[in-house]
């Protein structure tokens, strides 16, 4: 990996020297606009509206036209004299509770490696960050873009996670749930049910893409053929699809006989099922009649002994 970034934590009077890493990446296939036609390959050029001339990009400068029409241009030079373009500090504002972050505001991921021959400061605040359970938020200076970010702990290194800004999270209110019925109590018993069903532990190493999977199964086959072409191969019938379920009880029903389990109706008594109780008392009767079966047993087998 290569360091997009350097500076430092500003932990109260310490400082924590820092190497910012992107922590994610994009696995996607790339592909190129070609023309259908003859698989030339489509090229953009930038030209002016003005002269009609192909601009390169190191003539390029950027402009701002206001609501009004006005239009302002401002160079690199322009840029550079703003306060946060140099800023390679990352300050910590305050350290809040990791559940009170919406998820909906994280954006993007960094690692942060210790850039100092002596990690000390680095390790101590991984330390204290793991140990209080709470994230540090921070201000982070990219690209001369500010940004509000989110300063935790991973496998013991510092990551640092870029948050929206909550004006950039849109407000939500759709019409369609505007008097929507409530559920019926057997439809919440019964979605529970398939929920724990369906409930296990998180293990993202079980699932796949399994689009890009197929799409680089299909570009493989197509160069293995030497054609360039994908292979038109038949498809499989589609199963066929039952009706649609209206009624969610039964869709319900039908999800939790796929899953082997049939629905079992709740008593009010720690979340047991009713079917267990009649076995527990049957067991609870079965019992006295087994051990006086046993006392009788015994007590017969003395006697022909003592005779």
């Amino acid at each position: 990996m290569r360091s997009i970034w350097k500076g430092s934590i500003a932990f109260g009077l310490v400082n924590v020297p820092v190497k910012v890493y992107t922590a994610t990446e994009d696995h996607d296939i790339r592909f190129h606009q070609v023309h259908a036609k003859d698989g030339g390959r489509i090229k953009y050029d930038r030209v002016c509206t003005v002269c009609g001339q192909s601009v390169q990009y190191a003539d390029i400068d950027k402009a701002y036209e206001s609501p009004e029409g006005d239009k302002v241009v401002l160079t690199d030079e322009d840029f550079s004299k703003l306060p946060v373009a140099e800023k390679h500090e990352i300050p910590v504002l305050q350290f809040v509770p990791s559940e009170q972050i919406d998820p909906i505001l994280f954006d993007r991921s960094y690692y942060l490696e210790p850039d100092s021959n002596t990690p000390k400061a680095y390790v101590l605040l991984a330390k204290t960050l793991d140990q209080v359970d709470r994230v540090a938020l921070v201000h982070f200076t990219l690209r001369q873009k500010t940004r509000l970010a989110a300063l935790r702990v991973r496998d013991g290194v510092l990551v640092l996670q870029t948050l929206l800004w909550p004006d950039e999270v849109r407000s939500v209110d759709f019409e369609s749930l505007d008097g929507a019925a409530e559920p019926r109590k057997q439809e919440i018993s019964m979605a529970e049910t398939l929920v724990d069903s369906m409930s296990d532990d998180f293990d993202p190493g079980l699932y796949t893409d399994e689009y890009q999977i197929e799409l680089k199964r299909l570009l493989d086959e197509a160069i293995a053929s030497g054609s360039n072409k994908v292979i038109q191969r038949e498809e499989p019938a589609p199963a066929e699809m039952d009706a649609e379920v209206v009624d969610l009880v039964a869709a319900l029903q039908r999800s939790l006989e796929a899953t082997g389990r049939r629905p079992e109706s709740k008593s009010g008594s720690g979340g047991k099922t009713a079917e267990k109780k009649p076995a527990k008392k049957a067991a609870k009767k079965a019992a006295p009649k087994a051990a006086a079966k046993t006392a009788k047993k015994t007590t017969k087998q003395t006697a022909r002994k003592g005779a």
